[in-house]
Parts: structure tokens; sequence; C-alpha cells
């Protein structure tokens, strides 16, 4: 080898070995970046609060079997009557009053009848309120039997549905105080690893569930519920 070719090498060789010992100390800068990012903690917060529906939906369904189609509609044309008459005396508003599903059934026609058929033609009718007046329809409910003493048998009746459609003038609320529950508890856990607490890394905000308010029944045949969201927040940590 000659002196140049020597001198060539051994410059080379000091531009690696230079090169190689930045290259590590940025790759260890690199990992203490990362290991000072990955010093986070997920919290969750929740937001829960009492509301009251504000729909009510009530369906009355009547039914008459006979042999004559024309007396079984009639019959339940006047048990039609009955309710119609009864509802207006509770205070409920033309508008709030719908017709709902008409039935009509033949037995000799089904392909599969009964041994024994009591009555050809069976005629169901039902009748909905839909109304924001859920006080009035608690207490409609509980005089039903004056339509029964008038001779309206209601039929697979299961009370009414009350709803509540006010999700949305509760929800930014809601999220504010999941969001400060969740950093009151991540602050908490910061204070006690001696550290501080950053900004937000994530957040993931749960849907709203919308609960009966007492552990007894379905949900949509109570007037009160419970209106619960949870979010899970991630900070960081200084």
């Amino acid at each position: 080898m000659t002196q140049s070719n020597f001198v060539t090498a051994v410059a080379a060789a000091a531009i690696l070995s230079a090169g190689v010992a930045v290259g590590g100390v940025f790759i260890g800068r690199g990992v203490e970046n990362a290991r000072t990012g990955d010093r986070t903690v997920t919290v969750r917060g929740l937001s829960e609060r009492q509301v009251k529906a504000d729909l009510a939906v009530l369906p009355l369904k009547f039914a008459a079997a006979g042999d004559d189609l024309a007396a079984v509609q009639a019959e339940v044309a006047t048990a039609l009557a009955a309710v119609r008459r009864y509802l207006a005396q509770q205070g409920y508003a033309p508008s709030e009053i719908d017709l709902g599903r008409f039935e009509v059934t033949d037995q000799y026609a089904r392909e599969y009848q009964a041994s024994e058929i009591r009555a050809r033609y069976r005629v169901a009718q039902t009748v909905i309120v839909r109304t924001p007046s859920v006080d009035r329809v608690q207490a409609t409910t509980r005089a039903l039997d004056a339509l029964v003493r008038q001779g309206v048998v209601l039929q697979d009746y299961n009370g009414p549905s009350y709803i509540f459609t006010k999700l949305n003038e509760v929800r930014p609320k809601m999220i504010a105080e999941a969001t400060a529950s969740a950093r009151s508890g991540a602050q908490q856990f910061a204070q006690d690893a001696g550290t501080g607490l950053g900004g937000i890394a994530s957040a993931t905000q749960g849907s709203f569930e919308i609960l009966g308010r007492d552990e007894v029944g379905d949900e949509s045949s109570q007037v009160f519920k419970r209106v619960r969201v949870v979010t899970t927040i991630t900070y960081r940590l200084r």
C-alpha cells in the first residue's frame, strides 16, 4: 500500500468512526425521548344524572270475534268510539290520537287451523296516544278500568312507553363533567407519582346510556331515567 492510499484509508476510518459515534448520540436521545413520551396515565371520567321522560306512547288494542263479519266490525267500531270518548275526557287533543294497525283474521282461511274454532272472524284495532303530557298518561293508565266497564277489553296490554328525547340538551354539560372527573383522577395519580400532569394524548367518549332510574322493570316503562356517559382520556406525565 502506498503512503497516499494509507492516508486515505485512515481518514475514511476516522470519518466512519465519527459518524457511528454521532449516530449513537442521536439514537440514545431518541430512546430517551421515546421513554419520556411513554409516561402517560389513562383514566375514566363518569357523568350521570336523573332526567324525566318528555314523551309518552300509549297503545290501546281491542278486538272482537264472531261468525258474522259485519257484526264483529260493528262491535269494534263501537269500542273505538268508546275509546275516543274516554281519551277526549282525559284531555287529549285529536292530534295526539292516531289509529294504529287494523287486523282482520278469517280462521277458516288460515293454513293451519285449530281443532275447534269458536269464531270464524276476529277483528282488532289499535289506537295510539303519542303525547308530551307524561303525567296525563300516567293518570290515564290508572283509570283504564273505565273502559272495561264500557265493555272494551284491551288485548296484549303492556302499558305505555316513556321516552327521553332531549339528550342533545344535556350532552355538552355531561361531557364536560365526565372530562373534569377524568382530569381530577389523573391529577391525583400524578401527585401520588410525584410528577406533573401534561396535556391530553388521546381521548375517547363512550356512548350515552339511558337507563331506568330504578333497577326494576324495563327502562321504557319508567318515567324517571338515568343518563350515563363514560369518557376515557390518556394524559401525558411531565
